[in-house]
């Protein structure tokens, strides 16, 4: 436990990518195995100690301490974890010297192998032998709650860091692909990165491979393009999912890797193909079933459920609108043009059940001009606007400039990221409710998130209760009362931000001011790395000035 409790240390303390980087590639290259890949899987959130739950750790922390005191203490740091790790007297035996503290993996093996029964002592035992410091990072590993500044994107680029320089450095969207289908301490991966084995062979075929992303059609960027050599399809207002199946085991992904099989059996039962297809989940049927495609708020009501029930399935039936298709069978056809795939991919889905699945649309234009009047009055209320996607484009990872294009049909209509949250005040006094956001803008050391507005309604008091808690759970910061979340590229909050208008403003340090800003909708479908930048703001601004 002890290195990985220094390794938290340092991170915290260390405020440059770069440097967090250092620390990582470090960390990995120099502790054993299985204790790195511990230490990764909680990085990176893959880690679980099945048996502890935060109850659990209330109990054992007001065995030895007054409720009334405790309460006081957890009000006033606002984190479980950090106010029991301060509280918690071992007595005698917090003076046990770095030799005897145990090793990170022999913690995770014990922990994972008690049954219910023997967890409360084990734990209560541990908590006495660890020194402060070690404490602290059991109870962050217990509750989850690691708030470092170290997003799983990071970790992985550390292992390609790690890997050694020049040839033998392993490319980040390789380890990533593998990332899916592994499981913790990642010896394997480990192995190859270091050069003394094969590359791992994955545990399941099914796994995640990275998604292209579209860039938002900004000022200036059509008429640089020539219309013949683009295609254009409908953006439906869903979430956008990867289904991968191979070998019997089937497999429906986030566009960020997170396995959402478990909330979407309808849809997994359906699949009877093998492959990997890139589309968009929404709730309601299918063109081919005739049925209408139902709002974002119906679709609200499936996701981030780890089961569900028969009545939810039948009153909101999920059916995926397919986009892409990245492998047919065993073959990658990821480097092949947009219209050889989707060829491929009406073929695949023509076999699909109907009630399932079907075939994102083409729209037909002629020039930009009219593909714009399509935009703004779409077919359909569930339609957000047109995916723009060159003709020859190969399927690649990550935003790349040019070959795929979103352009929303609400101009006012933007994802943010949470960065700031205060108590509200009446009835929300007791919950963070006031909320600060932001997008990405340029600065010489990179993109960094700038504050652009501020808003404190639009949504509903469900959703009310998941915004307290993620402000709560994730807390990196106080103001007085101010609390700056956690955000980073692959960890945060994003929001989609309704509002009136928008001008450029010299009061506000971004440039630009909102007016009568609202929370449309919690977007924890995506990551703040697909946040919007602030020229997307100027964009607009300059969109909506009158042309002389």
């Amino acid at each position: 436990m002890k290195a990985f409790s220094n390794l938290l240390d340092r991170l915290v303390l260390t405020p440059s990518r770069n440097g967090k980087l250092k620390l990582l590639a470090d960390y990995f290259r120099d502790t054993p195995d299985p204790d790195r890949g511990y230490g990764l899987a909680a990085l990176a959130g893959t880690l679980d100690l099945r048996n502890i739950k935060p109850a659990l750790l209330r109990e054992l922390v007001l065995e030895k301490l007054d409720p009334v005191l405790f309460q006081y203490s957890y009000d006033y740091v606002g984190d479980l974890a950090e106010t029991i790790a301060l509280v918690w007297d071992g007595g005698e035996k917090d003076d046990t010297t770095d030799e005897e503290q145990p090793r990170l993996g022999e913690v995770v093996m014990m922990m994972n192998s008690l049954g219910r029964t023997e967890v409360r002592a084990a734990v209560r035992d541990l908590l006495d032998h660890l020194d402060p410091s070690s404490r602290f990072a059991f109870l962050k590993l217990a509750t989850g709650a690691l708030r470092i500044g170290v997003s799983a994107r990071l970790a992985k680029q550390a292992l390609s860091d790690m890997s050694g320089p020049g040839e033998s450095q392993k490319d980040v969207t390789e380890i990533e692909t593998l990332w899916h289908g592994l499981d913790p301490p990642y010896e394997p991966l480990f192995a190859w990165l270091e050069g003394r084995a094969d590359k791992p062979v994955l545990a399941t075929p099914a796994i995640f491979h990275s998604v292209m992303l579209a860039n938002p059609v900004e000022e200036g960027d059509l008429e640089k393009l020539d219309p013949e050599a683009y295609a254009a399809e409908w953006k439906w207002d869903g979430i956008r999912i990867q289904m991968s199946s191979y070998g019997g085991t089937k497999k429906l992904y986030s566009r960020s890797g997170d396995d959402i099989t478990g909330a979407f059996p309808d849809i997994v039962d359906s699949i009877n193909f093998e492959g990997v297809v890139d589309g968009e989940l929404l709730v309601g049927g299918t063109m081919r079933s005739n049925s209408p495609t139902r709002t974002f708020s119906d679709l609200q009501q499936r996701l981030n459920r780890k089961t569900v029930t028969s009545r939810m399935l039948d009153d909101y039936p999920a059916f995926v609108r397919a986009y892409d298709l990245l492998f047919q069978g065993d073959e990658d056809i990821r480097a092949r043009t947009f219209f050889e795939r989707r060829e491929r991919l009406g073929e695949v889905i023509e076999k699909a059940p109907h009630d399932r699945f079907d075939l994102s649309d083409l729209v037909d234009f002629s020039d930009w001009q009219e593909l714009d009047r399509l935009r703004v009055d779409p077919p359909d209320p569930v339609i957000e606007g047109v995916m723009i996607k060159r003709k020859d484009s190969a399927y690649q990872a990550g935003r790349l400039k040019g070959p795929w294009f979103k352009w929303k049909r609400d101009p006012y209509n933007i994802d943010a990221v949470m960065l700031y949250a205060q108590r509200g005040h009446g009835k929300r006094s007791s919950y963070y409710s006031d909320f600060t956001f932001g997008v990405w803008a340029e600065s010489p050391d990179g993109e960094q998130l700038v504050p652009v507005g501020k808003a404190y309604f639009g949504f509903t008091d469900a959703e009310l209760e998941v915004l307290d808690k993620f402000v709560r759970d994730n807390t990196v910061e106080r103001f007085g009362p101010v609390r700056a979340v956690r955000a980073e590229p692959d960890f945060g909050f994003v929001l989609e931000v309704a509002f009136e208008g928008i001008n450029r403003s010299t009061r506000h340090k971004s440039g630009v001011a909102m007016r009568f800003p609202r929370i449309s909708r919690l977007r924890m479908d995506k990551l703040p790395r697909d946040a919007d930048r602030l020229s997307t703001l100027t964009a607009m601004i300059d969109a909506s000035m009158p042309q002389s």
